[in-house]
């Protein structure tokens, strides 16, 4: 689950990650992908952990990437650019970072504070980056097709598809809305096109106008998400103790950060819920997709559990919130027996029944 921070430069991409992560901000001009493993925020595991007292404590985390900022103004930066944008074709989820302060002391890209303008810039490029991809793939299928081979059908069928892709982004529309099946969604997985992932938006504001409303133009079908996140008021927030932290949050009004509110943004925007094991060991948040069944939700704790799975045992966080014990659950008849089809809903708690 790879989440990946992309921006102009000095749209506050890093310091939006270092608020993420704790980490150090990336110093401007560096050329390395910084990377974190970030938890999700679950206040289901905090009641749990009180209940159950483990010995450890494990959210569901998301791999998050701090892709150095793009400068598409001259050459050296295209270039630098393009080969930054080719290592995204492997993660989950783009997150686009628009700049919306002014600050004079950093420098504002191609001189100007304009959300709408770098938002339409940064789309430009995806599209280009897949164009390029396009492209390149059609050419390759133009030589193959005609020769007869067991993959022959195969490849037809592709390069009228990427003809196809090619058409939508000459008119600048995204490959997503190019791709009818999923059938054609599966014939071209592999490639990573850019414009085909789910992407957010994160607006970054001054302090002042962090609840303003701003204009983005077009946005694709893909944008499955956008926010409004001061991010220089959540790095000096990042900064402080649990109870600073608490008071100065209270004091501004703010009931959770914009910072745990883009990680919940994200986990929804992958479209994955958790499903939660509990015991005087540990008490966990599993990430699975929405819609997985039982079967598949025992192979994210163990391959052994999946291969020797005999039933889930399951019952609801709410539920036991509600009632306060799994004796109170039990004598109401609110612990299930599930078998391997079961979907999984967000909140199970599951225990296993497995033999191998």
């Amino acid at each position: 689950m790879k989440v990946a921070l992309i921006g102009l430069l000095q749209s506050g991409k890093s310091t939006l990650f270092s608020a993420l992560s704790s980490k150090e901000i990336t110093p401007a001009g560096s050329a390395v992908i910084e990377e974190a493993i970030v938890p999700v925020p679950d206040e289901r595991l905090n009641w749990l952990e009180q209940y159950y007292k483990p010995k450890k404590t494990t959210h569901a985390t998301i791999d998050c990437l701090d892709v150095p900022g793009f400068n598409f103004t001259d050459e050296h930066g295209r270039a630098a650019a393009r080969r930054l944008i080719h290592k995204l074709r492997t993660v989950d989820l783009l997150v686009l970072v628009i700049r919306a302060f002014e600050k004079p002391d950093v420098p504002a890209y191609r001189n100007r504070i304009n959300p709408a303008a770098d938002f339409e810039e940064l789309k430009t490029e995806l599209l280009l980056a897949d164009l390029e991809l396009v492209t390149a793939r059609i050419e390759k299928l133009q030589k193959q097709v005609h020769k007869p081979t067991k993959t022959q059908a195969h490849e037809k069928a592709e390069l009228e598809l990427q003809l196809k892709l090619q058409s939508a982004i000459e008119a600048e529309k995204p490959i997503s809305s190019a791709v009818e099946t999923d059938a054609e969604r599966e014939m071209i997985k592999s490639l990573g096109f850019l414009t085909l992932k789910p992407m957010a938006v994160v607006i970054n504001p001054a302090e002042a106008d962090k609840d303003k409303s701003f204009e983005l133009g077009s946005v694709y079908e893909s944008v499955q998400g956008v926010i409004s996140i001061c991010v220089e008021l959540e790095y000096e927030l990042a900064q402080l103790d649990a109870k600073s932290q608490a008071e100065f949050m209270a004091d501004l009004g703010i009931k959770e950060s914009a910072a745990k509110k883009f990680v919940k943004m994200c986990y929804s925007v992958l479209g994955l819920i958790s499903f939660l094991t509990v015991g005087s060991d540990e008490v966990r948040a599993w990430p699975v997709s929405k819609g997985a069944v039982a079967l598949n939700a025992a192979g994210k704790v163990h391959s052994d559990i999946k291969r020797g799975f005999i039933r889930a045992e399951s019952f609801a966080f709410d539920d036991l919130k509600e009632l306060g014990s799994e004796k109170e659950l039990k004598a109401a008849g609110r612990i299930r027996l599930e078998g391997k089809d079961y979907v999984v809903q967000d909140g199970d708690i599951i225990n296993f029944r497995f033999n191998v």
